[in-house]
């Protein structure tokens, strides 16, 4: 093996290594690249670095990335998803697991509201766990459910996965949130059998609200909840998503739209002020930052890997692969799903991603559809412990009867349910591919 290809496999182990040591993931990018990279060719490899970090900060499309950040969080931040989760939770109450249903419809609302899961995460942990354990929910599954739900912000559009997907894969974002469209619905009701099922077959898990507190709100009162509470969120969605989707305006612009759209719900709702606007641009700000932090970083390592012919022994692994082209689609598969267990996905997508795309490029893969498979593998990386951000966003606002265990134990099923819908769209890649065709992108 040549020594530059030795340095290649060593620059891995290296990065591996200063991540588990608990060096924040840019760092180990940048000095692993720049390092060893030099080791190997000296400075002259890296002549063409500024160019390609200009190329990420004048990105047009990664403009939309911010702006849609700033929507999720400012949704957060004037309740929105408060009154929805109260509202949609109180006219789903009769139904033995009517919460639970009411947790993921809101998941789906705000996914395609701003994509951020770890607001939508947050939010639902703070505001739905603690009442739906006291209506007798096992403290699993009501964590699950919460985890998974925020969680389908990663792959229903417009979703910051998506966008960076696009920009990785070479495909417009209007062609991948089309594709994503019903993958990410078709999700969300296999979430909605599996609560049903619970309910038939272990209502204590999931009890419905009982009728007392149901009558409370009369159905004249509640039909007006409806209107005002849900109908804002959703003409928002179509506001953003539609334009992007009917070739009306550019991610970046329908993002601007979104984060504008966001400030005049919170003013509607009589809750935008000084400190909500300050919260909801700090916050945006920083989540950014760290985001492009990264991929700044992550222009040497991808220098440095294939120059030292990283590349080439991917393309060798991957040609001992049986099964044909397939089979090396399952192998990526499994590759991608056992890294989420130990790496978040903005690493996945610009560290690994790379290493295999060229491959499946050069055999005519379709890469909208390949997209679309890796969006929803890496939507586990989310849930698989231990490292499993959404368990970490929701211990850290679950009252101290959930154990790490509980919401380890709840999520399971809904990991097993997001590789039954990888598997769904790698069978019938219709599912993926019939909506971008259908409006002709």
């Amino acid at each position: 093996m040549p020594f530059t290809e030795i340095l290649a496999l060593c620059m891995i182990g290296a990065f591996f290594v200063m991540l588990l040591g608990g060096i924040p993931v840019a760092v180990c990018l940048g000095a692993t690249g720049l390092i060893f990279g030099y080791f190997g060719f000296g400075p002259m490899l890296f002549t063409l670095l500024p160019a390609r970090v200009f190329g990420v900060v004048t990105n047009y499309t990664l403009l939309a990335l911010p702006l849609f950040i700033f929507m999720g969080i400012m949704l957060e931040k004037s309740r929105i998803a408060e009154d929805l989760i109260e509202v949609i939770g109180l006219a789903m109450g009769g139904i033995r697991g009517g919460m639970a249903l009411a947790i993921i419809l809101v998941g789906v609302l705000m996914g395609a509201a701003s994509g951020v899961v770890g607001a939508t995460v947050v939010t639902m942990g703070l505001i739905a766990l603690g009442p739906v354990l006291n209506r007798g929910y096992d403290a699993g599954v009501a964590s699950g459910v919460i985890c998974a739900s925020g969680t389908l912000g990663q792959i229903i559009p417009p979703s910051l996965v998506l966008i960076l997907l696009a920009d990785i894969m070479g495909e417009s974002v209007g062609t991948l949130f089309a594709a994503a469209l019903i993958p990410g619905l078709m999700l969300a009701f296999m979430f909605v059998v599996y609560i049903l099922t619970l309910g038939l077959f272990k209502p204590h898990l999931v009890p419905a609200i009982p009728a007392d507190e149901r009558a409370m709100t009369s159905g004249k009162e509640l039909a007006m909840k409806l209107v005002k509470v849900v109908l804002p969120p959703i003409a928002l969605i179509f506001l953003v998503l539609g334009s992007i989707i009917g070739g009306v305006a550019a991610p970046t612009e329908a993002a601007s739209m979104g984060a504008l759209g966001s400030i005049v719900l919170a003013l509607l709702a009589g809750r935008l002020n000084y400190r909500v606007l300050r919260a909801a641009a700090r916050g945006a700000f920083v989540s950014s930052a760290m985001v492009f932090l990264i991929l700044i970083f992550a222009q040497p390592f991808g220098l440095a890997f294939r120059g030292l012919g990283g590349e080439r022994l991917v393309q060798d692994a991957f040609s001992l692969v049986p099964g044909g082209l397939d089979g090396q689609i399952l192998f990526l598969m499994i590759i991608l799903f056992v890294l989420g267990f130990f790496l978040e996905w903005i690493e996945i997508s610009y560290i690994a991603l790379p290493l295999f795309l060229p491959i499946f490029q050069q055999a005519g893969v379709d890469m909208a559809w390949m997209a679309i498979l890796v969006g929803m593998n890496l939507q586990t990386s989310f849930l698989t412990p231990p490292f499993g951000w959404a368990l970490f966003f929701l211990k850290g606002v679950a009252p101290p009867s959930v154990t790490t265990l509980a919401i380890y134990r709840g999520v399971l099923p809904f990991i097993a349910i997001q590789l039954m819908g990888v598997a769904l769209v790698f069978f019938y890649p219709g599912l993926a591919l019939w909506l971008p065709e259908a409006i002709g992108w």
